[in-house]
């Protein structure tokens, strides 16, 4: 006899990229100067995307960059709102010496609490763009904010360690998180017993997963779900590894996980229901400031997307996937709508149906996600 389902909905979403010209539209934007070869200066990209789609306001409000997600979230409600926060937060002035450095100012942190983030994973090529203090105060900052961390820490141990949000009825998710090398991560930046950094994995193997596997149980209690948020792979192709596919895999099978949570590719890629166990393989930006660079235009890297998975809180199993296409616009997210969003619903249908999945538009703007049960 089946056992009734207690639903609980979630919000995931790509890369979150506040730093550099979205810093620079916020209330306190940080000193302005880069060290890129490109640009030499962050407000550079904010007239590259006014000469795109014409002006933005700045300074703006905290919650303008939001946009039309805020009233999405509103009228879901989701129990936990989680994202991949790409940039230190952070007054420091010294660089790591990588090229491309993202910052937001800590004053504006408060753009997260603006969409009512409940938790940011940090493992990724940018939280130590800023070298450890950089990260130190990041750590600081979101604390401050009451906004949960994983996957960065004072060390190893704080790095692996899970944010534990509540959804009810005593459940909790653990969210935890790292990245892979090929995602960009320097080996210096790996968290260490006597280093902070990011829990960087060392590669996709058997041994990984035991190891992840280990931290899981470490910290799960009965009732618990639980996401592992992923940093990896190049940032723009379809292709997803026979590697990174058996990693996931691998996470369901033996360490517990419900959802695996990836990113890194600029653009969304296919999805994947595994054991009635959701797999994203690439989530694409949500925010960032690309709007008037060129190249890469055939992956439309601004169109974007809401993933909102609907678990059963008693096994974790995936009861449904409404996914709500984005477009960014002024440096604001906007429904996708028109050609846009018919050409990710096109793209989607193509890349998941690779992985057994089907994808069809339903109700207000949204697609929804099938599989085989």
């Amino acid at each position: 006899m089946s056992h009734a389902v207690t639903p609980v909905s979630l919000f995931l979403c790509g890369d979150v990229m506040t730093g550099r010209a979205i810093d620079q539209i916020l209330p306190h934007p940080s000193k302005p100067g880069l060290q890129e070869q490109y640009m030499h200066d962050a407000r550079g990209y904010l007239g590259l995307a006014e000469r795109a789609s014409g002006d933005i306001p700045h300074p703006a409000s905290l919650a303008y960059i939001w946009g039309d997600a805020l009233a999405e979230l509103q009228r879901r409600r989701p129990a936990a709102r989680i994202i991949n926060l790409e940039t230190s937060v952070t007054r420091s002035d010294t660089p790591w010496p990588k090229g491309i450095n993202y910052r937001m100012h800590p004053d504006n942190v408060a753009c997260l609490a603006a969409a009512g983030i409940d938790c940011c994973t940090l493992a990724n090529n940018h939280v130590l763009d800023w070298q450890r203090d950089g990260l130190a105060e990041t750590l600081a900052t979101l604390r401050r904010a009451r906004i949960a961390i994983a996957g960065a820490g004072a060390d190893l141990e704080a790095a692996q360690a899970p944010a534990v949000l509540p959804l009810g009825e005593g459940a909790r998710l653990l969210v935890f998180a790292a990245a892979t090398e090929d995602s960009g991560v320097p080996a210096q930046w790996a968290a260490s017993a006597g280093r902070s950094g990011v829990h960087r994995l060392p590669d996709l193997s058997t041994k990984t997963v035991v190891r992840i596997a280990a931290v899981v149980r470490n910290h799960r209690r009965p009732g618990d779900r639980v996401l592992f948020s992923v940093h990896w792979g190049g940032n723009w192709g379809y292709a997803i590894s026979h590697a990174q596919r058996a990693f996931a895999h691998a996470l369901i099978d033996e360490a517990g996980v419900d959802i695996v949570h990836g990113h890194s590719s600029h653009h969304p890629k296919g999805i994947e229901v595994y054991r009635d166990r959701l797999i994203l393989y690439g989530c694409g930006d949500f925010i960032n400031d690309y709007e008037g660079i060129e190249g890469h235009d055939a992956y439309r890297g601004e169109l974007g997307l809401m993933y909102f998975p609907t678990l059963d809180l008693a096994t974790g199993r995936l009861h449904e996937l409404a996914l709500v296409p984005t477009r960014i616009r002024r440096f604001q997210v906007n429904h996708a709508v028109g050609e846009d969003r018919a050409w990710l619903l096109a793209m989607l249908q193509r890349e998941c149906r690779a992985l057994g999945s089907e994808v069809e538009a339903s109700a207000e703007g949204a697609f929804a996600v099938h599989w085989k049960r």
